[in-house]
């Protein structure tokens, strides 16, 4: 794995118009969502945050491939907050047909004790929220799912546990139940683990697992 502490490559196709998200120190920023498939052929819809000038020569259906970062904010509903996550692009390239279209590394904190579970058919799950710092005093809070013996490994890990993985950005959709008893079809993003190390506070590795997740 590389030293950088959020590092996300996506190659697929936009699959949405290009529409204008917000400003920030005088830039303006646009978001589109990309198409980027598995090997299942289901497509993960990934939502990418653009600036203007990166983004003003995208259009719906280009095929393209995008280095960037995994991001995350609070946005305010109502009395309370949600957590909105985006790929943060750097850097729009070329598509290729020698890349693995969906690959991510991260370096962070664990900063919500693991919550394990299995599933109906024994298939084993673990969820776990990691703090990435970047720039200016700033985190990204990423929600991560493991599998199998990564789930094992990790469910026992403490709060505070510095992580180094690696896997993929994937999609998937839930119906949220709302307060006036309606409900509503969402879309839910997620860190899909592959592989893992467990690193001391100086960054030396504790130990390892390694394991390809469902889909790719």
């Amino acid at each position: 794995m590389k030293n950088a502490t959020n590092t996300v490559f996506l190659q697929g196709r936009v699959g949405s118009s290009v529409e204008y998200s917000h400003d920030l120190y005088g830039e303006r920023f646009y978001e589109f969502k990309l198409n980027v498939p598995r090997l299942s052929e289901h497509l993960d819809v990934i939502p990418v945050t653009v600036s203007e000038s990166l983004g003003e020569s995208i259009k719906e259906g280009d095929l393209i491939g995008v280095n960037g970062q995994f991001r995350s904010f609070n946005r305010p509903e109502g009395e309370r907050s949600r957590l909105i996550l985006s790929v943060f692009a750097r850097e729009i390239v070329p598509p290729s047909d020698d890349v693995n279209p969906n690959y991510s590394e991260l370096i962070g904190y664990i900063c919500k004790p693991p919550v394990y579970r299995t599933t109906p058919f024994n298939r084993e799950i673990c969820d776990v929220l990691l703090a990435v710092n970047r720039a200016y005093s700033k985190s990204d809070y990423i929600p991560c799912i493991a599998w199998g013996k990564n789930a094992r490994l990790l469910k026992t890990a403490s709060v505070g546990q510095k992580l180094e993985v690696s896997g993929r950005i994937q999609s998937r959709q839930y119906t949220k139940r709302l307060d006036d008893g309606s409900a509503e079809i969402r879309t839910a993003y997620e860190f899909s683990i592959g592989g893992v190390e467990f690193l001391s506070k100086e960054s030396e590795v504790a130990s390892t697992a390694d394991e390809s997740p469902d889909g790719n």
